[in-house]
């Protein structure tokens, strides 16, 4: 049963429809490249899983056999729908649920894992989001985190600063190009696991989003819900 109310999710809900048209389009038309770093991000999970915004569902034909239950969270009205109709393909029984990263609608410590895909850098309050899924996860359950990010370089760490002030959120849906996922995961209480930078798309120009992580980490075994 959910723990916090109809109204709670409903006042955090996103609502961005003319963004959430564009990026159905663009996800899948990037799968061929990004559909591997979504097998490397799900292989080997297992037992019970949130996955925090989902989006249009994509990672879900990823996820292996051994996990029982996928619940995915997906605010925006549009990719839910899109999610609901991937949920329907996939091998994994996966139930598609409105929610807030910020409030998740479940209760404390109920999954074995949790996903974030490309999602970080559009929640509204990275700390709380991830302070929800530090309360969510089983003491020593495992995160796993597919993120674009701050880029290394001083020119291009400059621009994404300068386009997150202006531009860039109110066209991108929320999205944000130069927080650290990494910095945020660690500072949210989460042991670092494997890790890996890569470039997405590996060849060609070098955009404010093609600086990403993949990896791991685990909520410790003796942490408590925040």
């Amino acid at each position: 049963m959910p723990s916090r109310s109809a109204k709670s999710v409903s006042r955090d809900a996103v609502h961005h429809p003319v963004f959430a048209r564009f990026y159905a389009r663009c996800s899948v038309a990037a799968e061929p490249t990004v559909g591997a770093h979504r097998r490397e991000l799900l292989a080997g999970l297992s037992g019970r899983v949130i996955e925090v915004g989902a989006g249009n569902g994509l990672n879900f034909a990823y996820y292996p056999g051994a996990v029982s239950e996928v619940v995915a969270i997906e605010p925006e009205r549009l990719l839910r729908r899109l999610a609901v109709s991937a949920a329907l393909r996939a091998d994994v029984p996966v139930d598609v649920v409105p929610g807030a990263a910020e409030a998740l609608p479940v209760k404390s410590e109920a999954f074995d894992a949790a996903v974030v895909s490309l999602v970080l850098c559009s929640v509204r309050d990275v700390r709380r989001a991830l302070g929800e899924l530090r309360r969510v996860l089983r003491p020593g359950g495992e995160l796993r985190f597919f993120e674009h990010g701050r880029a290394p370089g001083r020119l291009m760490g400059t621009a994404q600063r300068v386009l997150d002030r202006t531009v860039w959120p109110p066209l991108f849906g929320g999205c944000h190009v130069s927080r650290d996922p990494l910095a945020a995961v660690r500072d949210a209480g989460f042991e670092l696991g494997a890790h890996r930078r890569l470039l997405v798309p590996a060849k060609g120009p070098r955009l404010p989003t093609s600086f990403c992580v993949l990896g791991t980490a685990r909520r410790p075994d003796d942490a408590t819900s925040p």
